[in-house]
Parts: C-alpha cells; structure tokens; sequence
C-alpha cells in the first residue's frame, strides 16, 4: 500500500450548541487538516495521487469554510461543529472528488489546536 498526505489550513468561527464551557460562545480557530489518501497501485508516472490534485481537491473543500461562521454553514446549521464532525465532513466531500483508480481517502484530521485533534476514517475501508 501507499500513502499521500497533504496539509492545509483554514479559519473559522463556530460555537458547540448543548456544550457547557467557554465553547458554547463563539470564538474561533486556525485549523489544520491532514489529508491522507491510500492505494495498491501507482500510475504510469509512478505516483499515487499527484500532490498538486489533493491540494486543489482539499483547497475547493476548505474554501466552503474558510472565514465562516461554520454554524451557519449548510453543514452544520443541524449538526455541531465540533472538530469531530468537520473532519467527516471534509471526509465526504474529498471522497466525491479524490477516490478513483484504486485509491481512497484514508483518514482526514482536524487539529483545533496544535495539541489537539480529532480524525475520521470509515471502517472496513483498509482504514483501520
């Protein structure tokens, strides 16, 4: 198997509803998120996934939440925006644009903060 990560960022606000803390006010983060795509076979060229795909994919993706009030957001006027959430989220959509020609989008991770994550991934994927 192999693997491609790319890193990207992006900012936003956003508030936990149901949460009882400093959270449950808006304020905002500069996220990071780790994209990681696996597959058996490389193409002719020898590559996987070209980096430049996943970051364009990854970019088109992050735009739709980049200096956004994410509770407002279609995605989450329903569901919390917990850290959790925003990488099934990214999940979804990069998995409609990324997964192709034996490769998958393996697992994505949020960071909130430096030390703080959150990753989604789908079981019985090879994921685990």
């Amino acid at each position: 198997m192999y693997e491609v990560c790319v890193k990207s960022s992006f900012s936003a606000a956003h508030r936990l509803r149901e949460y009882e803390g400093r959270c449950e006010a808006m304020h905002g983060h500069n996220w990071s998120v780790e994209v990681h795509v696996r597959g058996a076979d490389l193409n002719k060229t020898g590559m996987l996934v070209d980096f430049k795909a996943v970051r364009e994919a990854l970019k088109a993706v992050l735009d739709g939440l980049d200096h956004h009030d994410l509770n407002e957001t279609e995605a989450f006027r329903k569901t919390n925006p917990t850290s959790e959430n925003i990488a099934r989220h990214i999940f979804g959509l990069l998995s409609g644009l990324l997964n192709a020609d034996g490769r998958k989008v393996h697992s994505v991770r949020v960071y909130e903060t430096e030390g703080a994550s959150a990753a989604y991934w789908e079981e019985g994927t090879g994921n685990d």
